[in-house]
């Protein structure tokens, strides 16, 4: 039976864009630094600036694809030793949340959990949190930092640091020579 939310009825967004971001934030924390660097943050503004009134809203669903890449990814890995994703990625994933409390929002973390969630039974994270509504502010650097310790988890289960962001490139490379 197929779902409104079927990933095949969801807009990719610009998944280059938000893998960008997310790569620079792990090779930032990869290299000792916790914060933003301002002048990071000015590029990453400016180039969000650059993308045009819909720009953001790409850059958000393409965020939302590499959450569907990631659980996807990780649903088959977990399934390869019999475990079920959303009981041993989901709650992590919640716990972490919970302790970043200057970068996400407790009222943000209910709907990263069903984001991951969506993206693990195999719907479009993007279209199950449209039926809710528009993005709040908050929920922005919940996304960010959802996708990010999705792929970090992926690089950890490798034990190779560029793992995720690599997959991902790979995947849209394959899938533009197609």
């Amino acid at each position: 039976m197929s779902s409104p939310c079927d990933p095949e009825y969801a807009p990719a967004g610009d998944v280059g864009a938000a893998l960008m971001m997310i790569d620079s934030r792990l090779k930032s924390i990869h290299a000792g630094k916790t914060e933003i660097d301002p002048e990071q943050h000015k590029l990453i503004d400016q180039y969000m600036a650059s993308l045009g009134p819909g720009g953001a809203d790409d850059v958000l669903d393409g965020a939302c694809s590499l959450v569907f890449l990631f659980m996807q990814w990780l649903r088959s890995a977990h399934q390869d030793h019999d475990k079920d994703v959303i009981e041993y990625v989901v709650p992590p994933l919640v716990a972490t949340l919970r302790r970043m409390p200057k970068s996400v929002r407790p009222e943000t973390i209910p709907t990263m959990a069903g984001l991951a969630i969506a993206a693990g039974t195999g719907l479009s994270p993007s279209l199950w949190r449209k039926q809710y509504g528009d993005w709040s502010e908050a929920e922005m650097n919940a996304l960010e930092a959802t996708t990010f310790l999705l792929a970090e988890h992926i690089n950890r289960v490798t034990d190779d640091p560029d793992f995720a962001t690599r997959m991902v490139t790979e995947a849209l490379t394959s899938a533009d020579e197609d």
